[in-house]
């Protein structure tokens, strides 16, 4: 999974940060957003303790919000253009970001990212049917299989916060691994 050699050194960058304060589909780009610890991201639809997905919120009301703030590497957007054109912001993410595999860290990985914000990765988004909603054809194309025809989403990463800081355009994502044996990234 991870040359380590190359672990203590994984570097990327912030290219662009959005929030919505509805639960909609697309985000809205900012100059900056805040991270605040436990909660998510400050005036986001989703900024809370607990769950705020609605689909979750339907299930138990009650339970963790381990989707606190949604990344997606900007790599995904280029792989996508032959079909699709999609700018930051607009699949739902918080953070997108350059230069870092996300869908390869394991879970527990901390980000941190800009002067004081620190995350926590809790697993993968799980992309749903809004996602065609959005451009027709899309959920196929972030859907994908392994040689084990095990499924790979490649939608995004979720996360927590752990620290509160803020985050915008340009800032440096430096990534710390958890301790092995790693643990792969799953749905949340």
């Amino acid at each position: 999974m991870f040359d380590e050699k190359k672990e203590s050194s994984i570097l990327g960058t912030v290219i662009a940060v959005s929030l919505s304060k509805k639960h909609t589909f697309s985000k809205e780009n900012q100059e900056i957003i805040k991270l605040v610890k436990g909660f998510g991201v400050e005036g986001d639809a989703h900024f809370g303790s607990t769950v705020k997905h609605r689909s979750r919120v339907a299930q138990n009301p009650n339970q963790p919000n381990l989707r606190q703030v949604h990344l997606i590497q900007n790599e995904l957007f280029e792989e996508l253009a032959d079909h699709f054109n999609i700018t930051p912001g607009q699949m739902g993410e918080n953070i997108t970001t350059v230069g870092i595999n996300l869908l390869e860290l394991p879970t527990d990985t901390i980000l941190f990212i800009g002067e004081s914000a620190i995350i926590k990765v809790t697993g993968l988004r799980n992309p749903c049917a809004q996602i065609d909603n959005f451009k027709q054809g899309l959920l196929k194309a972030v859907l994908d299989k392994d040689s084990d025809g095990n499924l790979i989403r490649k939608a995004g990463i979720m996360g927590v916060i752990l620290e509160s800081g803020e985050a915008k355009p340009g800032d440096t994502i430096r990534v710390e691994l958890p301790p092995r044996p790693f643990k792969k990234l799953e749905r949340v």
